[in-house]
């Protein structure tokens, strides 16, 4: 009996095991170059839109006259009707599914995972810690664009007003969408994980958001497409407020609780090598 009371005891909670891969997984992500390497490229993003378009918005009309435009649009689409409508914090979660390939596709290709599932058989583990630790690197991501863009705008002269409490709900609904997004592309690279480019591809095909525009386009403009197939993450407009951002928040978890058991199910019925 005291034999079995030890066992029991040795045997690591759920909270410990998580604790120790979120460790691990915070340590391989902030000493790689891909994380700082994606953060830059979030950052310049908006500066070479807005350096483009607010400088000719005084001669041309162009698509931005005040640099909030560069974070979210000015409400909820769910049809884009031309590229400046997109370019804006959304395209962080397109750079995104890409450094979630790659940074899931290096644990396969160096054997971590091999490693790793030897001593610690949990696969939900992987994809939970997984999950967090993308989305971190995503609202990492969110918050260098909102810098980058904030510089550019002082640099090309372009308006900042806007309704500060739309603006700040916008914003921190764009970041709460990264648990989703990472959820989405962790799950992806799950199935493609023995095929790397595939991986890449879906990912930024999903961020693209091509399928909601071509759904858009067959079944009609319609909020329940948005929030089912897109996240809900245009919803973080500047017409935003506390129910959009709450619906942000509850599509968010709701993806990520589906996407990790889907995962972990693939996980456990296959050759996770």
């Amino acid at each position: 009996m005291e034999k079995t009371n030890n066992l029991k005891f040795d045997t690591p909670s759920f909270g410990k095991r998580i604790k120790g891969m979120l460790a691990v997984d915070f340590y391989r992500l902030f000493h790689t170059p891909l994380f700082y390497i994606f953060l830059a490229v979030a950052a310049v993003i908006p500066a070479m839109i807005i350096g483009t378009t607010g400088m000719e918005s005084s001669q041309t009309g162009a698509l931005f006259t005040n640099v909030w435009q560069a974070i979210a649009a000015e409400g909820p689409l769910y049809v884009v009707q031309n590229i400046g409508q997109y370019a804006n914090m959304n395209m962080v979660f397109i750079f995104g599914g890409i450094m979630v390939s790659i940074f899931i596709g290096h644990d396969y290709k160096s054997g971590y995972v091999k490693q790793l599932f030897t001593t610690h058989p949990k696969k939900q583990d992987y994809m939970l810690s997984k999950t967090i630790i993308c989305a971190f690197a995503m609202a990492c991501m969110c918050i260098t664009y909102l810098f980058g863009a904030i510089l550019a705008g002082l640099f090309v002269g372009l308006s900042f007003s806007v309704n500060a409490g739309s603006l700040i709900c916008a914003i921190l609904g764009k970041i709460i969408m990264s648990l989703a997004w990472a959820s989405l592309y962790v799950f992806l690279n799950i199935i493609f994980r023995k095929h790397f480019w595939i991986s890449i591809v879906s990912s930024f095909f999903f961020g693209t958001g091509i399928l909601i525009i071509g759904a858009a386009g067959i079944l009609g403009n319609s909020a329940v497409l948005n929030i089912f197939l897109y996240g809900s993450s245009v919803n973080a407009c500047l017409s935003c407020d506390i129910f959009a951002l709450l619906t942000c928040l509850i599509v968010s978890i709701v993806w990520a609780v589906i996407y990790n058991i889907l995962g972990t199910h693939i996980l456990n019925k296959s050759d996770v090598y």
